[in-house]
């Protein structure tokens, strides 16, 4: 617990049985609860797990069903059990621990409702990333940037806090259940009207494996992204019908002068 916050994590793992443990026991000691999702597993990940002395759940998919699918089942068991915050960490220890202060801290403080992890803001990431990740992460941010028209930095970052607000808002059994699942889950949240702020993040690249194949670079992360825009433009179009007839219904002509005479109100940027 922490400002008075039940706090947990949900932890994706396929495969980790050598890398768990080691994950699991970086995770803060003020965290409440560890929610690990095993997504079928052919070795000894779920074992692992169960022999640390920490209060986690350890929740077993029968069939491998992607990394997104695995964090969208974690995510609704602590919704379910009433956390105040939710934060996604790796089972391959990838996410440096002494990072997720920076990130909860926006949402305890009710400034924002999630808070995505920036790699590339981090000093040193050109260093401390392999270039095909940095040139890529840079590429696939660029154009969500431009598909959600948001600021966000690096999209490509799983790693996240989300308050209990988020948790409920976002939709988790239509988050994209595969790699990508990134740039959907901001394509839900910024439709939602969620509060986003960012935090920077170091960058952890040692004896992990990644599972991101070329596949998946050339077709399903640019797919998610042409998706993630085509919701927005539909949105919008839905939007505008009821702009244009609100606009319409302009009243008369002194209630005009008054809006032009008044003071502008701030805009409150998000």
């Amino acid at each position: 617990m922490l400002g008075g916050r039940t706090i947990a994590v949900v932890m994706p793992a396929y495969n980790e049985a050598a890398l768990i443990q080691q994950a699991i026991r970086a995770v803060p000691r003020f965290v409440d609860r560890i929610f690990i999702v095993d997504d079928a597993s052919t070795d000894r990940t779920v074992e692992a797990a169960r022999q640390l002395k920490r209060p986690l759940e350890v929740i077993e998919h029968r069939e491998n069903s992607g990394v997104g699918r695995a964090i969208a089942t974690g995510c609704m068991h602590a919704l379910a059990a009433g956390v105040d915050v939710a934060v996604v960490m790796a089972g391959d220890g990838q996410m440096a621990a002494e990072d997720l202060p920076a990130l909860i801290e926006p949402l305890l403080r009710g400034e924002r409702d999630l808070v995505k992890g920036n790699r590339l803001r981090w000093p040193g990431a050109r260093k401390d990333m392999p270039f095909c990740r940095w040139l890529g992460n840079h590429v696939f941010s660029l154009a969500t940037r431009w598909a959600l028209r948001t600021r966000t930095g690096d999209s490509q970052c799983g790693y996240l806090a989300m308050s209990r607000r988020a948790l409920a808002a976002l939709d988790w059994r239509r988050i994209w259940p595969g790699y990508g699942y990134p740039n959907d889950l901001l394509s839900q949240a910024l439709l939602s009207g969620l509060r986003i702020g960012e935090a920077p993040v170091r960058p952890l690249y040692a004896s992990e494996r990644s599972g991101i194949r070329l596949w998946h670079v050339c077709g399903v992360i640019p797919f998610v992204i042409v998706r993630a825009w085509l919701r927005r433009v539909q949105r919008s179009a839905i939007q505008a019908p009821w702009r244009t007839s609100t606009s319409s219904t302009a009243m008369p002509t002194a209630s005009v002068r008054s809006r032009s005479s008044a003071t502008p109100s701030p805009v409150k940027a998000r």
